[in-house]
């Protein structure tokens, strides 16, 4: 009888909440003036384990990279392009930064990019990554996108979900402020959650397995 063959080891995802805040809708022609993330978790082949999402942490404003905006997405994170032309972070060097707090973080795992939703961040995040440094720790699509996930596990079309309509105890006790490093904690608590949830109809609680804990709760301010 011919040997069984083994199962290919894969590696756990480090699942990494980010957030980005932009004057513009995209890269290039705007700029990206903050990115924010935090350690959501670790997903293997026995489950999701969540992490304190306040405990590793990456925060960097950073120095505009053309003149133009538009003052709408401006006025969202209320940042100052002005203090950051003056004061923000080289870009180069922040996204530098960036990569390597992610391979700090992400030893014994592979990193994969979590944002609500992830297309905006993920659009400003990677091609900031290629222009900058050359090259992605994520790769050039290890992202999740938390919309879908929600879409695909209420069975409802994407263009219907928002945070508004979600469950109120899916959702993190914390303001959506439009801080990136804020956003991204918040967002963590939102993935955790979302992946511990079994879908509708069936409420879980600490006792079988979901995430709970002092993060779960009330709903957040912001429906995007």
């Amino acid at each position: 009888m011919p040997a069984r063959p083994t199962a290919r080891r894969v590696k756990p995802s480090r699942c990494i909440s980010v957030d980005i805040e932009a004057d513009g809708p995209i890269p290039g022609p705007y700029s990206m003036l903050s990115l924010g993330a935090a350690v959501a978790g670790t997903q293997d082949a026995d489950g999701f384990t969540p992490a304190d999402p306040e405990e590793h942490t990456f925060y960097r404003e950073l120095r505009p990279i053309s003149s133009d905006f538009v003052p709408e997405a401006l006025a969202v994170s209320g940042l100052d392009r002005d203090r950051l032309t003056a004061e923000g972070a080289e870009p180069a060097v922040a996204l530098a930064e960036f990569s390597t707090w992610v391979r700090e973080v992400s030893v014994g795992a592979q990193p994969v990019m979590c944002g609500y939703p992830a297309s905006y961040d993920w659009t400003f995040l990677y091609w900031y990554l290629i222009r900058f440094t050359g090259e992605s720790p994520f790769g050039h699509s290890g992202c999740l996108d938390m919309k879908t996930l929600y879409a695909t596990k209420a069975g409802l079309p994407l263009r219907a979900v928002a945070k508004g309509t979600m469950p109120r105890h899916l959702l993190s006790r914390r303001r959506h402020t439009h801080h990136a490093l804020d956003d991204a904690i918040e967002q963590a608590e939102l993935l955790a959650n979302l992946l511990a949830w079994p879908g509708p109809g069936r409420q879980i609680g600490v006792a079988d397995g979901s995430v709970a804990g002092s993060w779960a709760g009330a709903p957040t301010t912001c429906n995007r």
